[in-house]
């Protein structure tokens, strides 16, 4: 993968440049689908629209709680870009894609992982809707499964959709526009 920041815009942008096909890159980010949510707080909110998320890039995670992974290498990914980037005008969200083990990732564990990963962040909770297979989130963003990384720029363009970000990397490159 390689990252490159955008020298004819004055708004810090990042555009991610990616040598595989797992990702999906397209003009515009489509709007969360995602209908179970907690805020920040840990009480349950309405559905979460990106433009929630202020007006500059944004980073969305995608687990399960049940997913070894996302709590060996996601969440820790995830506390290190939110504790660098939120105060840089960075918005996140994380999301729950029930696409199996639906009677342990369940609504309740959104507050057990923003409380053990101290996000004060929305969390979401997306099981796949009556006669689909997937979860929205996983089907609108061509999502392959958990751990699972999406970003968006300030132009609402995906830029990034992966399993392995480099955080220390993406954050640096912010730092250097």
């Amino acid at each position: 993968m390689t990252y490159h920041d955008s020298a004819h815009h004055n708004s810090p942008r990042f555009f991610i440049a990616l040598e595989d096909q797992m990702s999906m890159l397209e003009p515009q980010a489509p709007d969360l689908r995602v209908q179970k949510w907690i805020g920040a707080d840990g009480e349950s909110t309405g559905p979460l629209k990106l433009s929630d998320l202020g007006s500059g890039p944004k980073i969305l995670f995608a687990f399960q709680h049940w997913c070894r992974g996302c709590h060996v290498h996601g969440f820790p990914t995830l506390q290190r870009l939110h504790s660098a980037l939120s105060p840089r005008g960075v918005g996140f969200a994380v999301i729950q894609t029930v696409f199996e083990g639906a009677d342990e990732n369940t609504f309740e564990k959104l507050r057990v992982n923003q409380l053990e990963y101290a996000l004060p962040v929305a969390f979401g909770h997306d099981e796949p809707l009556v006669g689909a297979t997937l979860p929205t989130f996983m089907e609108d963003y061509r999502t392959r499964g958990t751990p699972w990384f999406s970003i968006i720029d300030a132009g609402g363009r995906i830029v990034f959709s992966d399993f392995h970000l480099d955080a220390d990397r993406i954050v640096k490159d912010l730092e250097l526009v």
